[in-house]
């Protein structure tokens, strides 16, 4: 931790950076993101256990673009999204500046290239508990899946929580808050909230890095992250790719490829 508190005041000092984006300690000891734009506020970092939160959501907002340079505190989620924002160009690749801790040493990652390399040394396996999940639903019949997620998604207020922590979801004009016209149900009820997971979770296909943030920000536990867990393993068995794990990648759901696998046509 004394390793990180230090590089980050240097990056500072030196002017390389305008602030440090990090964890600190929040209301009932609940992390927060921190943002330490002098020395004196990197000393409320911390990197626990309880720092789960994928940082990278705050990258793509207009606030943080205009403080100019900002060193990311990068799990490796974060560094997911991270090279995943930087393939859909919302992220310059001479922006990036992340700091990722190995074993109390601190690597400072400027490019794309360099982040690549360190995440091709790290296993990148889904939650246990996550792929026990999917494999659970899969074994259902079709009717059964249809009654899990019918009661599952019965529960979703439309608070948005999911869409709004997810780094994926940058857009600064939601479909979902179109109303000339309205494309889907604002309301919280079951059609509405089937079109709106439903929707979220096609759009993430091929897009998502898999941190599993819009399942933990849902108020009511509804795990809608396996949802896009389940779209991004799809398309990755279809197409042989992965999101987040180069700053060079075409949408697998736009590009064509004549040697395309086509067994989802039906």
């Amino acid at each position: 931790m004394e390793a990180l508190k230090q590089k980050a005041k240097e990056l500072l000092q030196n002017g390389d950076v305008k602030a440090v984006l990090g964890y600190a300690v929040g209301t009932a000891g609940v992390r927060r993101p921190h943002f330490a734009r002098n020395p004196k506020q990197v000393d409320a970092l911390v990197l626990d256990e309880k720092c789960t939160q994928n940082l990278a959501t705050y990258l793509t907002k207009h606030e943080v673009k205009h403080l100019g340079k900002v060193a990311v505190v990068a799990l490796p989620a974060t560094q997911r999204a991270l090279l995943q924002l930087v393939a859909e160009r919302q992220l310059r690749d001479d922006a990036i500046c992340l700091l990722a801790v190995d074993g109390g040493e601190v690597k400072t990652l400027s490019s794309g290239a360099e982040v690549e390399q360190h995440l091709a040394l790290k296993t990148d396996a889904m939650p246990a508990a996550d792929k026990a999940m999917i494999e659970k639903l899969m074994a259902m019949t079709r009717e059964q899946r249809w009654a899990y997620w019918q009661q599952e998604l019965s529960r979703c207020v439309k608070c948005y929580a999911c869409r709004n922590s997810c780094p994926m979801c940058y857009c600064e004009h939601c479909t979902m808050d179109c109303n000339r016209p309205q494309w889907v149900p604002v309301a919280s009820h079951a059609l509405g909230n089937l079109e709106y997971h439903m929707v979220r979770a096609m759009h993430l296909a091929g897009r998502c890095v898999e941190c599993g943030e819009c399942g933990r920000a849902c108020p009511v536990g509804i795990p809608v992250h396996l949802l896009t867990f389940f779209a991004e393993e799809s398309t990755a068995k279809q197409f042989g790719q992965r999101a987040g794990h180069t700053a060079k990648l075409d949408y697998a759901l736009s590009t064509f490829k004549p040697d395309d696998k086509e067994t989802f046509i039906r």
